[in-house]
Order: structure tokens, then C-alpha cells, then sequence
């Protein structure tokens, strides 16, 4: 699933958009002033905007049909103005009576509420004719008419790579996730990933520790959080990446939403990184897009008894590669880490290690990387059922160990666990809440 990198090709610069060094996130204020300048979308009138929010809310109207009538007219303005019989001869009767349909009746209201948003700093909405609008979303055959943005619109054309994976990732699939994506960040990729809990809470906690941000492509309304526990991450997202959404405002979560939401995630990058997932996760869903778009596709491999490594290592067998450090992944792109890999990345374990006793040490190494019932690691070390269960709750209040459902225990290395998880629920997301 590993081919040419999208910016392996020496290619000429059509727009400053392409230079792959144009965008960063460590940005001086001029730098800052300048992004936001060359990367501005077109402000709209309140006839423009109706007429891009009508067509985007248009139903029976295939990816297909709804991108020759964009490159037919000029403006949505002028698609409406046009007869049926001239949408028809370009899209057919049925798409050209579901383009011409009335609005709802709320549709007024809905105009008002978007303009009232866009008042809001930090929002944009960039439509499929802005120049601002993401050259490799345009290359999608069902491409969102209009983007819902919080933050920074020149991310969506950074070089980035994705970081997806299971919503219940383990204590240590959560620390590689951060871990990967800051250290991807740092050596010049912003990181794509969905808002979603585990792995996706994660890469986006890394890369906004690293130096290049982060993108978060919602399934909800640019308005909304889902989940809600991810209120103030979402929050610093807009601050200092994107928010990106193709959904109206309000827009609840629903299930069909993020297969879809999945397709932006993949085509924003320029490869995928799978960190944790079972057979049958959505992140693998990403990863079967990514391969189809000519994207790089990367897996971590895990445990052979771990349902959540099986995923990935059907994705290696299927021809991802397989990575264990991030220069694994920055090697796809041509990039040097930022700092140097290597003996350094295990000093803060070893510094834990030196200061367990024996039996502590012997129980860490016989836990390994795998979830391990509490009977087992009794037979593997030979230690008394009252030794066995101090020594557990010792590494495990000193962070090494994690207990996993069914009352298993797995080694962690510098993991940080996300805040307890609000299930089934959205947040408002205001810019000044």
C-alpha cells in the first residue's frame, strides 16, 4: 500500500498553496499576517451564501451531477437562475427537479444563523469555487461544495499526514498516538485526524504539542463537539489548527456521517497511519480510502493475541508498511526527524526502572506488552498472591501498567490516559465559550 508520495514528483509551484514550506505552525506575527492573507476564503453576499448553502442542502442530488453544475456555471446564483430544461440537459430530469426544488421553510432562518457564525472570529466557510478551497479535496469525486472552518484555513494545505484508530484504545496505543504525532509534527507534517475518542483524541493532543498543528475533519455541525468530552481539545483545535466540517450548523452526529467524514481525513494527507484497530474498525475504512486515493498507508503492529492489533496487521499483510518509529513514516515523505531517534526515546523508562526493586522488575518484564490475566503473571514469576497484587498497584499508581477490561494488565510507556468519556453527547462549540 506504500507508493509515491503524492510530493515525491518534482512538480512547479501553481500557487503558494503547493510550496510545502510555506506553512508552519512556530509563525512570527508577519508570517502569520501573510498566511492569512494569501489563504483568506472570499468573503460572500447574503445572495451568494443562500445560494451555496441551498445547493449544498440540495437531496437526490449525486456527487456526480452536483460537480459538472459547479463547473457548468460560475456561481450557484447563476445555476438557480438557469431553466430545467438547460440543468436537465446537463445532469438529467430527476438531479435538475431536486436542484430546483423550493428550499425548506426554515431555509431563510438558516442563511441568518450561517451569516451569524461567520460574524464569529476564527470561522470561515470556503466554497468549491474559492481559490482557497484544498486542491486535493478537489480531486475527490464527491467533493463538499462548502467547508466549515474554525482556525487556521491554510492548514488544509500543509503537508500532513493522518493518524486514526480505535475509539477503545489501550493506555499504550494512546501513548504512541501522541507520541507519533508530535514527533511527525515536529519534522513538518500537520496532523489529520476525526475528534473522535482514543486514538483520534490523542494524535491531536500530539500534534498540537509538536510544531505543526493539527486538523480535526468533524461529522458534525462546525458548531457542535461529538464527543463531548472533547470540548476543550476541540476548543484549543480552532485556537491553534482547524476545525473542518462539511455539514450545515447544527448538524447532530449520526452514524452515516463519519464513513463520509472519513474520505476528507484521507484525502487531506498524504499518507495514514493506523495506530490501533480491530477487523472491523472505521479507521480501516480510512486506510482502504487512502490506498484507493494513492496515499501512503502505514500500520503499528502489536500483540498477536490483542483483538485490537488485528487490523493493523491485516493491513500489513495486505501490503502496508509496517512502522515502529516515526522516521519509519517521515522516511515516505522525504523528512528528517527533528531530533535524534534512538537510545534517547527509552531514557525516561530506563530512569523508571532503575528505581524498582527486583520483584517489581521481574513482574514488568513478565506483564511485556500484551494484556495479561493476574493468574498468568502468578505462574510466570512465582510471586505470592499478596506480593503479586502490591506489586501491581505499585506500577500501576506509577503509571507503568494500565488494567484493562476483564482485569488483564498491560505495560505502558509514557502514556497519558484521556479524561473519562462522555458517550452519545455533543458540546456547543462557541468562539467565545
Amino acid at each position: 500500500m506504500t507508493g509515491q508520495s503524492p510530493w515525491a514528483c518534482a512538480r512547479g509551484i501553481r500557487s503558494i498553496s503547493d510550496d510545502e514550506n510555506f506553512i508552519t505552525a512556530l509563525r512570527s506575527p508577519q508570517a502569520a499576517l501573510l498566511e492569512d492573507f494569501v489563504m483568506s476564503p472570499r468573503s460572500l453576499t447574503r445572495d451568494e451564501l443562500a445560494g451555496w448553502l441551498r445547493l449544498a442542502a440540495a437531496s437526490g442530488v449525486p456527487a456526480a451531477a452536483c460537480a459538472a453544475l459547479l463547473g457548468a456555471f460560475a456561481s450557484p446564483e447563476a445555476l438557480f437562475a438557469a431553466s430545467h430544461a438547460e440543468l436537465a440537459a446537463l445532469v438529467g430530469d430527476a438531479a435538475a427537479r431536486a436542484v430546483l426544488a423550493p428550499p425548506a421553510d426554515d431555509f431563510a432562518q438558516r442563511v441568518d444563523a450561517t451569516l451569524a457564525w461567520l460574524d464569529e472570529p476564527g470561522n470561515a466557510l470556503v466554497t468549491r469555487h474559492d481559490p482557497a478551497y484544498p486542491e486535493r479535496l478537489a480531486e475527490l469525486y464527491d467533493p463538499p461544495p462548502l467547508l466549515y472552518i474554525k482556525g487556521r484555513v491554510a492548514l488544509l494545505h500543509a503537508r500532513a499526514v493522518a493518524i486514526v484508530g480505535s475509539r477503545g484504545a489501550t493506555p499504550q496505543g494512546l501513548a504512541d498516538a501522541t507520541r507519533f504525532a508530535r514527533e511527525l509534527s515536529d519534522a513538518g507534517l500537520a496532523i489529520v485526524s476525526g475528534l473522535a475518542r482514543g486514538i483520534d483524541g490523542a494524535a491531536h493532543r500530539g500534534g498540537l504539542d509538536g510544531a505543526n498543528a493539527t486538523v480535526a475533519v468533524i461529522g458534525t455541525g462546525a458548531n457542535l463537539v461529538y464527543p463531548a468530552c472533547h470540548h476543550a481539545l476541540a476548543h484549543e483545535i480552532a485556537e491553534r489548527g482547524a476545525l473542518v466540517s462539511e455539514w450545515p450548523l447544527g448538524t447532530p452526529a449520526r452514524s452515516a456521517h463519519f464513513p463520509q467524514r472519513n474520505r476528507l481525513i484521507a484525502a487531506l494527507s498524504g499518507g495514514v497511519l493506523i495506530v490501533e484497530a480491530a477487523l472491523r474498525s472505521g479507521s480501516l475504512i480510512t486506510a482502504r480510502l487512502a490506498n484507493e486515493m494513492g496515499r501512503d498507508v502505514f500500520a503499528i503492529p502489536g500483540s498477536i493475541h490483542a483483538p485490537l492489533s488485528q487490523g493493523c496487521h491485516a493491513l500489513i499483510r495486505d501490503g502496508a508498511k509496517l512502522v515502529e518509529t516515526a522516521a519509519d513514516v517521515l522516511d515516505e515523505f522525504g523528512l528528517e526527524p527533528a531530533r535524534p531517534a534512538g537510545p534517547a526515546r527509552d531514557a525516561p523508562a530506563a530512569a523508571a526502572d532503575a528505581d524498582l526493586d527486583d520483584d517489581a522488575r521481574r513482574l514488568l518484564d513478565a506483564i511485556g506488552y500484551g494484556p495479561v490475566p493476574p493468574e498468568l503473571l502468578a505462574q510466570r514469576t512465582s510471586l505470592s498472591g499478596g506480593t503479586l497484587h502490591r506489586l501491581l498497584l505499585q506500577l500501576e499508581l506509577a503509571g507503568r501498567i494500565a488494567t484493562l477490561p476483564g482485569g488483564r494488565y498491560t505495560r505502558i510507556d509514557g502514556a497519558q490516559a484521556e479524561p473519562a468519556q462522555a458517550r452519545g453527547t455533543s458540546a456547543v462549540l462557541n468562539s467565545g465559550a
